[in-house]
């Protein structure tokens, strides 16, 4: 059994965004296979912005940031669910990443850059209004390569899957009910 991070990135809180639908059912296949999962939720939190270097080295972490980071340790697999906004994640998911992923909390130290999520896989989902094929092609899945690589593998953890759901806007509900079923056989699976 494995221990599961799920982190829904969704700013907007409200349990009707299609995000916390989908955070629901892969919690929910994960748990009925005997998974453990923790859960938090992006709308929820509430921390400052870091806008500048010394906060960013030598300022406190903010309490949620803190718990986020706990998760991360504490778990083999971590799922990020968010949608696609301006072609890259939502500024206050990316202002998380900014607290959590600081120097001290990515390397033991500067000298050695041992990385403590080394091995952890990483499955990201992601909504977006328009179609995968538009996303993939025209704008060369920009936003989720440099989440990839930029953060993911710059922190020892590997992308291990890659959930892509487009034109989210129009799709009808025997098609949002397939995604929903695909997320709960992931969960279930742990992958």
């Amino acid at each position: 059994m494995k221990r599961i991070f799920l982190l829904n990135g969704h700013p907007d809180g409200s349990s009707e965004r299609f995000c916390a639908s989908l955070c629901d059912a892969y919690a929910a296949g994960a748990r009925r296979s005997g998974h453990e999962v923790r859960r938090l939720d992006l709308g929820a939190m509430d921390f400052p912005l870091i806008k500048t270097a010394e906060q960013s080295n030598k300022g406190d972490v903010a309490p949620d940031a803190l718990r986020v980071q706990d998760a991360l340790v504490w778990a083999d697999h971590i799922v990020l669910v968010f949608p696609l906004w301006l072609d890259d994640q939502p500024a206050y998911l990316r202002a998380l990443f900014e607290q959590v992923f600081r120097y001290g909390f990515v390397h033991e130290n500067f000298d050695n850059a041992k990385k403590r999520l080394k091995g952890k896989t990483v499955h990201t989902v992601m909504t977006m209004g328009v179609s995968r094929w538009e996303y993939r092609f025209k704008s060369r899945a920009y936003g989720i390569k440099m989440l990839e690589t930029g953060l993911w593998k710059y922190a020892g953890m590997k992308p291990a899957r890659r959930t892509l759901i487009g034109a989210i806007h129009s799709i009808d509900e025997a098609a949002r009910k397939a995604w929903l079923k695909k997320l709960q056989d992931d969960g279930a699976a742990a992958r």
